[in-house]
């Protein structure tokens, strides 16, 4: 049976936007403001280059300079998870032998995506990944995206065969499926979970926490249920769950990270900008999730910014 503390990563890992400016450039600059913001607010690890980073439209090039710049910025007030899985085994070798190079600590490995590899080729994607970097893995499982689902039995077999295999990243929706892995994996492994929404139903079966989105805006409250939690106390996460669900719901009423980056940029962050295929906001949807920022108290709540 796995254990539930947040040893290397911490409880609270925020899966981090990528700000770009007018030009369609990364903005480095506000990179940096949400770094330290994300700090202050209680993220232990924040995670560069996933989806809500947008990396598929990242060049590498790219990639590399923003590791590079969070990395900086961190200055071990926080660890750095570099999202270095792609659908080409060899470019995610690549990009995980660069971010162990360039100063991260760790690698999100997602499933291959599109490809839709059978579960050997799944455990052989991560495997050779695992083989090329020391550095601790977290397996990311989400199929809505994916197209393949990563089975217990394979996660288990490979949390069983890797060391570095750290932890996976549930976004699957399937309490019942990381409860079976909580039950069987070694006692290092870790499970996070990969929906705000679903955080403290994951943290009944045995998580040690969650890759959040919506910590970019409400991050104390997150660490402050998952804390609760931990300490034995039963109403006070239900009542901040309650609080802030539909903001978890709200956020995603677009497809990530569109929506949070409207939300960022009413706090004066950084700009609602992301790149194509994606697109912001229609004035109806800003509409609605302004009033969700307001009824859940988000503008209000963050008065270092």
């Amino acid at each position: 049976m796995i254990g539930t503390d947040g040893s290397k990563f911490g409880r609270l890992v925020t899966a981090m936007v990528t700000p770009f400016g007018d030009d369609g450039k990364i903005d480095y600059k506000a990179t940096e403001q949400i770094a330290n913001h994300l700090i202050k607010s209680g993220t232990s690890s924040i995670l560069v280059c996933g989806t809500t980073g947008e990396n598929p439209t990242l060049t590498d090039e790219e990639k590399v300079d923003l590791l590079k710049c969070v990395v900086a910025v961190s200055k071990n007030r926080s660890r750095v998870i570099m999202g270095a899985g792609t659908n080409d085994t060899e470019k995610s070798v690549k990009m995980a032998q660069i971010a162990q190079k360039e100063g991260a600590d760790g690698l999100l490995v997602v499933a291959p995506y599109y490809n839709k590899p059978s579960q050997a080729g799944i455990e052989a994607h991560i495997k050779k990944i695992a083989s090329a970097s020391t550095l601790p893995i977290i397996v990311y499982n989400i199929p809505g995206r994916t197209g393949v689902n990563i089975l217990p039995e394979t996660m288990l077999r490979i949390a069983e065969q890797c060391d570095t295999v750290h932890a996976i990243k549930d976004s699957t929706g399937n309490v019942d499926q990381s409860a079976e892995i909580a039950a069987k994996a070694r006692d290092g492994f870790r499970i996070y979970c990969g929906d705000d929404y679903l955080t403290l139903p994951f943290l009944s079966i045995g998580a040690c926490g969650v890759i959040s989105v919506a910590s970019h805006l409400i991050g104390e409250n997150i660490s402050g249920l998952m804390a609760k939690f931990f300490s034995g106390d039963v109403d006070g996460p239900r009542a901040i769950h309650y609080k802030y669900l539909p903001l978890f719901k709200g956020l995603f009423t677009a497809p990530n990270p569109v929506c949070v980056k409207y939300a960022l940029s009413k706090l004066g962050l950084c700009k609602e900008h992301v790149r194509l295929p994606l697109v912001p906001l229609t004035d109806e949807e800003k509409t609605a999730l302004k009033q969700i920022l307001k009824d859940t108290g988000v503008l209000e709540n963050l008065s270092y910014v």
